[in-house]
């Protein structure tokens, strides 16, 4: 067992809290929030960095511990023992079939057990329920945050408890039901499930899985930089694309590379591109916003349509910190990227990965990719997880009696 030192850090006020309790926003910055804005008081986690620079003083020894030395976990026996993280990054990508100056890695994160990226933050949650006796896990979710949870407890033996809004992709919600988990569907935006969650929280003491509510899932989350950066060869890409809805698998990314910056195995940041929709562009768009301005969130990509981005000011901090780039696709662009990304790679991700795939199609097309570099997209799902979005590009042909005529007929 490898001894962490770690503490809760206010992302706004700079307050810290013990590890030794259950926690989830600042107490104190929490008093600012109101039902349609982004949460105050959320909490990062700071480590002993010396401490683990003397303990671990190579990367490859952090590994070999599973990242244990910076995971705010007591033992790494406690995650599921089912296999989440570790997922392939395909590289030597070519979208248009032509060589390339420059290098595009995919990281897959539909290979994961529920098939999300979801899991990285749900493992982690779990594992700590397992250390700290909490039996019930409750979380809102459009669909794949519940499904991870929902798959997550299934092999640790946990009751997950689920909250979605009426629309939520019937593939998803077919997970989380055949999972075992209890399913409340609500008649209302996964923003209105957000809050239900944490009412129900306070009033049954269940543990909370919110993304950006609950720190650990920022922590689950970064795994993802220290693999990237593994698969690299042990090298920070040029550019990360993300894509966007509350903002916290950007800070895990963010958070991950930052570890790495402390503990001095890293001299530089990658730059992260946020891509959001822009029918749900409401983190990009008040990024250098005064006041946060809402607008009702519409796009195929249901993963990342989000009213509300609850983890808006950490996300903002990290993109200024760190000189990050953003930019919105369109629903077109989000399809024709699918399209594009399964026919050349034999990928098929779902609406929210092909967001971020489309992110770099973006940047292609303008000039922004310097030569020899090496830029990565997070593909964050698998398409089997929402097929209605498809349904626009989807032609079926009409069966024909089984010959070698009609065949031929077909011109195949």
């Amino acid at each position: 067992m490898f001894e962490t030192r770690f503490v809760y850090k206010c992302t706004d006020c700079g307050k810290e809290f013990s590890s030794s309790e259950v926690i989830y926003l600042c107490n104190v910055c929490c008093r600012q929030n109101t039902p349609n804005s982004p949460l105050y008081g959320v909490l990062g986690i700071v480590y002993d960095y010396d401490h683990i620079k003397k303990s671990t003083p190579e990367f490859h020894d952090l590994k070999e511990k599973s990242f244990a030395s910076l995971l705010p976990i007591k033992d790494i026996e406690s995650m599921p023992s089912l296999r989440v993280g570790n997922t392939p990054l395909y590289s030597s990508i070519r979208p248009d079939g032509k060589p390339l100056p420059f290098r595009i890695h995919l990281k897959d994160d539909s290979q994961n057990p529920t098939w999300s990226f979801k899991d990285r933050a749900s493992a982690l949650v779990s594992a700590y329920a397992v250390e700290n006796n909490l039996d019930t896990i409750v979380t809102a979710s459009t669909g794949n945050a519940g499904s991870s949870i929902a798959g997550i407890c299934a092999s640790q033996n946990q009751r997950a408890i689920v909250i979605v809004p009426e629309n939520a992709p019937i593939a998803k919600l077919t997970q989380i039901i055949m999972y075992g988990a209890t399913i409340v569907p609500i008649t209302g935006t996964y923003d209105e499930a957000f809050d239900l969650s944490i009412k129900a929280t306070e009033e049954f003491g269940w543990y909370n899985r919110n993304t950006a509510y609950n720190p650990l899932t920022i922590e689950g989350k970064k795994t993802v930089s220290f693999e990237i950066f593994e698969q690299l060869n042990f090298k920070v890409p040029e550019r990360i694309f993300v894509p966007v809805g509350d903002g916290v698998i950007l800070s895990g990314v963010y958070k991950g590379f930052e570890d790495l910056l402390k503990l001095n195995m890293i001299d530089s940041m990658p730059v992260v591109v946020a891509v959001q929709a822009e029918g749900s562009d409401n983190l990009v768009r008040n990024l250098n916003s005064e006041y946060f301005r809402i607008i009702q969130s519409f796009t195929v990509a249901d993963s990342i349509s989000v009213d509300v981005p609850r983890n808006f000011h950490m996300a903002r901090k990290f993109l200024h910190k760190y000189e990050g780039e953003a930019i919105t696709v369109s629903d077109e662009e989000i399809i024709a990227a699918s399209s594009v990304l399964s026919k050349s790679t034999g990928l098929f991700t779902e609406p929210a990965g092909a967001a971020a795939f489309a992110g770099l199609l973006s940047y292609i097309r303008d000039g922004k990719i310097g030569d020899d570099s090496d830029n990565v997209v997070l593909l964050t799902g698998s398409g089997l997880k929402d097929l209605k979005p498809l349904t626009s590009i989807l032609s079926i042909p009409q069966p024909v009696e089984p010959s070698i005529e009609n065949l031929k007929k077909l011109g195949i």
